[in-house]
């Protein structure tokens, strides 16, 4: 069997849902039941093959050839298989994504891993705001998995995120962990203003100190054992974060204003 290959034939204008083309949507599907299956196209609906050219028949394994921003909600509400995205993606990749792998090559746009649920998303590019965080009404975001970014992401990283693994090579916006219910994210780049704003629990670990605000509180510097299991736990995702030696952190805790639990642990250089 050959994977399910999704080649777009031309560049979109408008935005197109691509929630239905998943693994566990399409696994009892016929090709021909495929390529007719209706896709929302801005205000209107189109076919999947006046969109992209299909071949292979493996569902379990999908692959989007010339993929451009344009493409929304790519593996939203997928349950199983793998999907590789060979260029750009649009907004709310991985949206709700319950099990299963996805790797985006290219940049995606905003609300990525919105609603994860469990699986691994790998974006190798940058990404948008409300990375992991809650859609519109929801009040938690990312509630597991993990999430791989090899290079920048927007403000509101993990806003609302109750539990999960955020791991950033590059740099973070502003509202870095905001309202963060539980949950650890990374970043071996710099944050943003305003980190861990509202955040009730969970870790922010950060390996260059933040411009923080008042009600985050410093509460010295520790060695804690406990972060070698951790940064052993990541080295199956080959990031920056393998490479840390080092068990000595500063340690921050907030956010004050709400009775916060949460902290940032700022990794210390070795001499």
């Amino acid at each position: 069997m050959n994977a399910l290959t999704f080649t777009l034939k031309k560049p979109l204008q408008l935005s197109l849902n691509c929630q239905l083309l998943n693994s566990t949507h399409l696994a009892d599907k016929s090709p021909s039941d495929i390529a007719s299956m209706l896709l929302h196209y801005g205000n209107s609906q189109c076919r999947v093959d006046e969109i992209f050219e299909i071949s292979g028949d493996d569902a379990q394994n999908i692959f989007f050839k010339n993929s451009s921003h344009k493409l929304d909600y790519l593996g939203a509400n997928m349950a199983s298989g793998n999907m590789v995205i060979e260029g750009d993606a649009g907004a709310y990749l991985g949206y709700n994504l319950k099990k299963g792998e996805i790797q985006c090559q290219g940049n995606t746009l905003a609300y990525a891993a919105c609603n994860m649920v469990s699986g691994l998303l790998t974006i190798k590019g940058n990404t948008g705001d409300f990375l992991g965080g809650a859609s519109a009404g929801l009040r938690k975001g990312m509630r597991g998995g993990t999430v791989i970014i090899k290079g920048n992401t927007g403000d509101r990283v993990g806003d609302q995120m109750r539990r999960g693994l955020i791991l950033i090579e590059g740099n973070a916006g502003d509202y870095c962990a905001s309202r963060m219910i539980a949950g650890t994210i990374g970043v071996f780049g710099s944050v943003g203003e305003y980190a861990c704003f509202n955040m009730k629990r969970g870790t922010l670990l950060l390996t260059k100190m933040p411009k923080l605000h008042m009600t985050i509180q410093d509460c010295g510097f520790h060695t804690l054992p406990f972060l070698s299991l951790m940064f052993k736990s990541f080295a199956q995702y080959k990031t920056k974060f393998s490479s840390i030696q080092t068990l000595r952190v500063q340690r921050f805790v907030g956010d004050a204003a709400c009775a916060g639990n949460g902290e940032i642990l700022l990794i210390l250089p070795t001499k």
